[in-house]
């Protein structure tokens, strides 16, 4: 059973950087996809950023420029690189992966395996 583990949030100042990671465990897949999903308190759970098993990634327009998402296979790790964090991005972080193809990235349905989030707090 694949397992996802994140870590790195906390309660930041407006303008700081945090860099969440997402530990994988559990059975390698070659076409495997992952993303980052956020839910703010009161509100839905909204899609972040994604990056391919080729490498390609596909943030969404918020957080272009100020959010960066990376993978290390080898860690079997992804990471999220969040600079200039405003209180808006206030929310907990969730990884998410799937091993489907020719899905959208951007929906939650599709994907298959999800960890437990992480909190990230930004004061103003």
């Amino acid at each position: 059973q694949v397992q996802l583990v994140e870590s790195g949030g906390g309660l930041v100042q407006a303008g700081d950087s945090l860099r969440l990671s997402c530990v994988v465990s559990g059975p390698r897949s070659g076409t495997r996809s992952m993303g980052w999903f956020r839910q703010a308190l009161g509100k839905e759970r909204e899609y972040v950023t994604s990056i391919t098993w080729t490498g390609t990634t596909y943030p969404v327009d918020s957080v272009k420029g100020r959010f960066t998402v990376s993978r290390d296979d080898e860690k079997r790790t992804l990471y999220l690189d969040m600079n200039n964090l405003q209180p808006d991005d206030t929310a907990k972080y969730y990884c998410a992966a799937t091993d489907m193809t020719g899905i959208s990235l951007g929906q939650a349905k599709n994907y298959e395996y999800w960890g437990q989030g992480t909190q990230v707090t930004v004061s103003s």
